[in-house]
C-alpha cells in the first residue's frame, strides 16, 4: 500500500529543503468549481457548439495540423487580403474568409467564457481566503519560492489581487508576476511584462499563458479588472477586435506546445525558469491538481532531466484505488527516468488536507 500523508506533514517533510515551488494543474481550477472548469481543450469545446456555423473555418484547423486559433484566424485574414489580388472574381469568397475570421474571435471568447465566471464576485470570498493561505507555504519572503501553472483561467490571478480575511493577520504574499508600468508617468489602462531582466525577481509565471495576456506585437499586455473597472472577458472581446490575441498554448501534444513556448518571449522565459528550479539539489516542488499526462511532457522532462530533490504530489482519495493506478505509473515513470546519481523522492499528499478553496474541496 503506498502511503499518502497529510498536506501538513509534507510541508514538515519540505523544511529539509532551501525552497519550495509550486505547479499547478487543471485539477486547482476545477477544485474551484468543478460545475464550469473541465479538463477539455478549448478546441474541443468550441468544436461542439461553436463550429457549426463556420464549417470551412473548422476545417481550417485540419489542414493546419493545429488547435491554436490565432494561427486559423490570422491564415484566415492573410488569405482574404491576397485572394483577390490573384483571382479579382474572387472577391465574395475573400469576404467570406474575413467574415469567419470574425466569427472565430467571437467563438473563442464565447468558448471562454462558457465554462468561466464572468467577475471574481461569482466566487466567494472563503474561496479566496483559504487559496491566497495555501499559496503562502510557496509565496512568502522566507521561502522565495515561485509558482507556476499550465492553467490559462483568472482563478490564479484573481487569488493574488483579493484581500485577506479582515479578521485576521495579513498574508505577506510576494506577487511579483513580472508585469507592470515600465516608467514614471506611464498612465496606460494596462501594465506590460517588463522583460527578462526586470522580470528575474518574478514569483509567478502562466506557463502556458493566460487569458488576461495579450499579444499586442510590439509588447506583452495584461489587462486588469482595477485599471478599467471592466470585466477581462469583455476586455478580450475589444482587444481581439484590435487584431489582439490572448496569449495561451492551446495546441494539443507536447512538441507542438513546446514549439508555441519557444516562440514567445514570455513563455520561453517562465519556462527556463522552470528549469532553472528543477536543477536545484536543495529545492523541492509541490504539484496539485496535475495529471502528468502525455500532453505535458515538456513540462514534466525538466523534472526528470533535473536534479531537484523531492516531488510532493496531490491525489484525491486512495492511491490503492483501481483508478488510480494510471496515475501512479505516470508519476513513477517521471522519477525512473531521472539520472540514480541524483535521486528524486516522491510523497503523495492528500488533495483534500490542502483545503485550497475551502472545505468544498
Amino acid at each position: 500500500m503506498t502511503e499518502v500523508v497529510s498536506f501538513q506533514t509534507a510541508l514538515e517533510m519540505a523544511d529539509l529543503y532551501k525552497k519550495r515551488h509550486l505547479l499547478l494543474g487543471n485539477g486547482f481550477s476545477i477544485a474551484c468549481d468543478p460545475s464550469i472548469f473541465t479538463y477539455r481543450s478549448l478546441y474541443e469545446q468550441a468544436r461542439e457548439t461553436h463550429f457549426l456555423a463556420i464549417p470551412e473555418a473548422a476545417r481550417m484547423f485540419e489542414v493546419f495540423d493545429t488547435k491554436d486559433f490565432e494561427e486559423v484566424i490570422r491564415a484566415l485574414e492573410d488569405a482574404a487580403k491576397t485572394l483577390p489580388v490573384f483571382e479579382p472574381a474572387a472577391q465574395h469568397t475573400a469576404d467570406k474568409m474575413h467574415c469567419q475570421a470574425g466569427e472565430l474571435k467571437t467563438a473563442l471568447v464565447r468558448t471562454i467564457a462558457d465554462n468561466h465566471p464572468e467577475i471574481p464576485n461569482h466566487i466567494v470570498d472563503e474561496k479566496f481566503w483559504s487559496c491566497r493561505q495555501f499559496l503562502s507555504h510557496f509565496l512568502n519572503a522566507s521561502n522565495d519560492g515561485r509558482v507556476y501553472t499550465v492553467n490559462y483561467d483568472l482563478l490564479l490571478y484573481w487569488v493574488t489581487l483579493h484581500e485577506d480575511q479582515p479578521f485576521s493577520d495579513p498574508l505577506s504574499l510576494t506577487i511579483n508576476d513580472g508585469f507592470g508600468r515600465g516608467g514614471v508617468g506611464d498612465f496606460t489602462d494596462y501594465v506590460t511584462w517588463q522583460g527578462e531582466t526586470s522580470a528575474r525577481d518574478q514569483r509567478i509565471h502562466y506557463l502556458h499563458g493566460a487569458i488576461h495576456l495579450f499579444d499586442s506585437g510590439s509588447e506583452l499586455k495584461k489587462y486588469t479588472w482595477r485599471d478599467k473597472g471592466v470585466p477581462i472577458l469583455t476586455q478580450a472581446r475589444l482587444a481581439m477586435e484590435h487584431d489582439m490575441f490572448p496569449l495561451f498554448v492551446a495546441e494539443g501534444s507536447s512538441e507542438q506546445k513546446l514549439t508555441k513556448i519557444k516562440h514567445s518571449a514570455y513563455l520561453y522565459h517562465s519556462y527556463k525558469s522552470f528549469s532553472a528550479q528543477m536543477e536545484q539539489k536543495d529545492h523541492a516542488l509541490f504539484i496539485f491538481g496535475h495529471s502528468f499526462s502525455d500532453n505535458d511532457n515538456h513540462v514534466l522532462r525538466k523534472i526528470s532531466d533535473g536534479k531537484v530533490a523531492h516531488l510532493f504530489v496531490s491525489v484525491q482519495g486512495s492511491l490503492d484505488d483501481e483508478n488510480k493506478r494510471s496515475f501512479r505509473e505516470r508519476v513513477n515513470a517521471v522519477v525512473r527516468q531521472r539520472e540514480r546519481n541524483v535521486p528524486l523522492v516522491v510523497t503523495f499528499f492528500d488533495a483534500a488536507s490542502a483545503n485550497v478553496w475551502g472545505s468544498s474541496v
